[in-house]
């Protein structure tokens, strides 16, 4: 007896969103800080859409506010903080990404993003975040309202920007400033492997059985696959 497989259930409000990072940190005195870069992970089968929500969008320029991301691909939004003075120094915003499949309108997940504005790099505490912030700002955005970016979009981007594949097919090259570790190459071909191994139920595969990948754990290379693509693009 053949298993058929299907596309999982969505659920409104239940699917997982992999963004990263979680947490955008703007620094006054540091021009290049002032553009940060969050990276949006589809490891489905199916394509995204995206939307960019924000508790203060006067303060910040997102570039495709708005977007699809294809299968097994992921796109960079570019975020631009555009208000740096010091009344805004220590203040938390939140970013929402908000995604949906193409044919429906209803949120199947959501991911929040915290951002905040410093005056200086050289003043930053070392050390963890203590307890008490970390539950000041649970507090702060129990109730966040959230409010659509102002539609920023460049001339070339039209689909949710540029878009890399999460596994094989072809990157796009950026400026390297360094080879990466040896460690990154060799968890990077790990993931790799790991998506090309049978998923859990095939029947026709000469890979023995203990081999196949159940569908989360391919989720999961993909993602660290994804994740570790941005690090050697950016190193």
């Amino acid at each position: 007896m053949q298993h058929q497989h299907r596309q999982p259930e969505l659920v409104e409000g239940n699917l997982p969103v992999f963004v990263f990072p979680t947490e955008l940190v703007f620094y006054a005195d540091e021009q290049m800080s002032h553009k940060q870069v969050l990276t949006l992970y589809n490891p489905y089968e199916f394509a995204l859409k995206f939307k960019v929500l924000c508790t203060a969008p006067n303060k910040y320029t997102v570039v495709d506010a708005t977007g699809a991301v294809k299968p097994q691909c992921c796109v960079d939004i570019v975020i631009r903080h555009r208000d740096l003075r010091p009344c805004h120094y220590g203040v938390y915003d939140k970013f929402r990404l908000q995604v949906s499949e193409q044919s429906q309108r209803k949120a199947l997940g959501r991911k929040e993003v915290t951002a905040t504005l410093r005056p200086s790099a050289s003043q930053e505490p070392a050390g963890p975040r203590p307890h008490d912030e970390e539950r000041r700002l649970k507090e702060q955005f129990a109730e966040s309202e959230f409010f659509e970016q102002t539609a920023y979009q460049t001339g070339r981007r039209k689909s949710g920007g540029k878009q890399t594949w999460l596994s094989g097919g072809s990157l796009e090259s950026r400026p390297a400033a360094g080879g990466p570790s040896l460690l990154t190459v060799l968890l990077g071909l790990v993931c790799m492997a790991a998506l090309m191994l049978p998923t859990l139920g095939e029947q026709e595969s000469t890979v023995p059985v203990y081999l196949h990948l159940s569908v989360n754990k391919k989720l999961v290379a993909a993602y660290v696959l994804g994740l570790l693509t941005m690090v050697i693009l950016r190193t």
